[in-house]
């Protein structure tokens, strides 16, 4: 039965690494995507000429990662709320709760389709116009939905902490970590753009948890 559980541990340990991963790298490679076509000198021409580019970014961006983003949180119910219910859900609902702004900002830069397809039939200013409206707005949201997640962050850097699955450095590196990103989206609101580099002690944070969680799973002790 210990054997059981033990294995249990490993695979949930494993999985919850795995999908922090996916979820990173759906999200990264989605948004590169997005920006390359979003950002060019014409966005709607560079829209139109490579719609299938778009479409493969939202699927990254609003079903892949969602699901990811939601695996998360639900991974860890059992082991989490043994500690706080309280926390465990609102870490839930932070997750849900951030991926649900990002998909907003994910449909936002959708209905750039048809705007691209009207634009390269007839050109006229307020396609532009209204294509920089959605652009603003998506990132926007991206700002707002990583805000959202940061904070939810926070709460499972505290469930890990008291916990104890994980080296204590690790959470507390975290927190620090989410403090630092938070303060970085908005920054980037108010138009200061340091959101890159603040959000590097996160993210490496995230990216050493998940390979400790995939090489080594949690602590037999806890």
């Amino acid at each position: 039965m210990r054997d059981s559980n033990m294995l249990s541990d490993r695979n949930t340990a494993r999985c919850f690494g795995a999908f922090f991963i996916f979820s990173f790298l759906t999200y990264g490679l989605g948004s590169g995507l997005m920006t390359a076509l979003t950002g060019a000198d014409t966005p709607l021409s560079a829209i139109h000429q490579h719609t299938s580019q778009l479409v493969f970014s939202l699927v990254l961006m609003s079903v892949l990662h969602t699901i990811a983003n939601i695996a998360l949180p639900i991974l860890m119910w059992g082991r989490f709320s043994a500690v706080s219910a309280r926390l465990t859900v609102g870490y839930l609902a932070f997750a849900i709760a951030a991926t649900v702004t990002l998909i907003v900002g994910t449909v936002l830069n959708a209905m750039q389709i048809p705007l691209a397809d009207a634009y390269a039939k007839t050109p006229e200013t307020w396609h532009l116009q209204a294509g920089q409206s959605l652009t603003y707005g998506a990132v926007v949201c991206y700002q707002l939905g990583m805000a959202i997640w940061g904070v939810g962050g926070l709460l499972m850097t505290v469930l890990l902490f008291r916990s104890g699955l994980v080296p204590g450095f690790l959470p507390i590196w975290g927190g620090i970590g989410y403090v630092v990103f938070i303060a970085g989206t908005q920054l980037e609101l108010f138009g200061y753009p340091l959101g890159v580099v603040l959000s590097m002690p996160g993210g490496l944070f995230e990216i050493t948890l998940s390979v400790w969680l995939i090489v080594k799973g949690f602590k037999t002790t806890s």
